[in-house]
């Protein structure tokens, strides 16, 4: 019987012919990836560490420090890797989003492992990488011996079928599967099929990210046409992409009808069995409107935000905040009048963290308050108080919605 995506990746990385579901693995980790909350919690500089060049630091969630406690682990952050001459230091200023500086740098590689403690490192499996998020212990261990394991779970196949309209992004697939088929606990998630191809990078990041809100374990793409073009811009060669073999044994293949799909939400509290089309949403008045985060702070996200925004006011009583993905992002979107476009709309644009994804910083919600946002959970407490609401969208549905002050259709705005 043939492997899986994940499987033919995890067998050879380990040095191994053949695993199958239940086997557990140790493999060699090609990019171990420290974040800033790491080095202001219980932090311990080790006395060596495995492979420098197989190390990254990025300072993402909370930047610029918002707190002491965050302050503190900056110069621990700096003496670590002055310490240990680690080149892939991403501080202040060249900062941003974990999963998005690995993206725009090409340091998520087909057919190789990634660890990060942050549990949306699944983003890295559009690029074909085995990417998972893991406790900070494990990920210091990882560290020092340059190793991990993994028990391999069963795969579940999503074949996508038909063309991706224009209006339906990322966002859409990953809250339609999601509320068609719940939970994928101690599942791996691959993507394929002929309706792949309609499918951009960035969209395809998103589906990958928000892999970690059905609690599955790997979210992994093919290598194509779309996926190489993309590594060639960022000077990423000589690769082993990990592909499925023709009799992959799953535990499930389901297809996805990309044409028949439009924008959906997900309400308050999960994205399993949660959503609904945007057109058969009750009418809900919203306080907030965020847009950002390692799922949809990309330059398309931002991109998609301020052509729904140009020309147009944010509704009374309204906030939208829009946080790019990374400081690369930031620059971009400046330099293409994305952003100057959504501040004429009366959008605030941030600084690009983590902030107000997790509710630490940047707009925190409070009591009572509704927000919709394009972020990556909207479970109880998540952005804020225990008695807000969130809302889950994509970036269009959200600016549609910061215009007309309540949850709104984007095809209302853009037809």
């Amino acid at each position: 019987m043939g492997m899986t995506m994940i499987e033919n990746l995890l067998a050879r990385k380990a040095g191994v012919n053949h695993v199958t579901a239940g086997d557990t693995v140790t493999v060699d980790v090609d990019l171990c990836v420290l974040i800033d909350l790491q080095f202001a919690t219980l932090w311990m500089q080790p006395s060596r560490i495995h492979d420098p060049a197989k190390v990254a630091v990025i300072m993402d969630h909370a930047v610029p420090a918002p707190s002491l406690k965050d302050a503190a682990g900056g110069p621990r952050a700096r003496k670590f890797v002055a310490d240990f001459g680690i080149e892939k230091f991403f501080d202040v200023g060249r900062h941003g989003i974990c999963h998005q500086v690995i993206a725009e740098n090409g340091l998520a590689r087909p057919g190789e492992v990634l660890a990060c403690t942050d549990s949306h490192t699944c983003a890295g499996g559009a690029y074909n990488t085995a990417a998972r998020g893991l406790g900070p212990t494990e990920v210091y261990s990882i560290l020092c011996t340059g190793s991990t394991w993994f028990q391999v779970a069963p795969t579940i196949r999503y074949e996508l079928d038909g063309v991706k309209p224009g209006e339906v992004s990322g966002k859409d697939i990953f809250l339609h599967i999601a509320n068609e088929y719940g939970d994928a606990t101690n599942m791996n998630l691959e993507f394929g099929g002929p309706g792949l191809a309609s499918v951009p990078m960035n969209d395809r990041r998103t589906i990958a990210t928000q892999g970690a809100e059905i609690s599955a374990d790997f979210s992994t793409f093919g290598v194509d046409d779309v996926l190489r073009d993309f590594l060639d811009e960022r000077g990423v060669e000589e690769f082993r992409a990990a592909d499925a073999d023709l009799d992959a044994s799953y535990f499930d293949v389901r297809h996805i009808d990309l044409s028949s799909l439009e924008p959906y939400v997900a309400r308050p509290g999960t994205v399993s069995r949660n959503g609904v089309p945007v057109s058969d949403i009750e009418d809900r008045k919203i306080d907030q409107a965020f847009i950002g985060s390692c799922a949809n702070g990309q330059l398309e996200d931002l991109r998609i935000a301020a052509g729904i925004l140009r020309g147009r006011s944010v509704a009374p009583g309204v906030r939208l905040l829009v946080t790019p993905a990374s400081q690369k992002v930031y620059r971009d979107a400046m330099r293409l009048g994305y952003l100057q476009d959504i501040a004429d709309a009366g959008g605030v644009v941030t600084n690009s963290t983590c902030g107000a994804c997790f509710g630490y910083h940047m707009g925190v919600l409070g009591p009572g308050e509704v927000c919709i946002t394009s972020s990556t959970r909207n479970f109880t407490g998540r952005m804020g108080s225990t008695d807000a609401e969130i809302y889950m969208a994509s970036p269009a549905t959200v600016a549609a919605s910061a215009i007309a002050g309540v949850i709104t259709d984007p095809r209302k705005v853009t037809t």
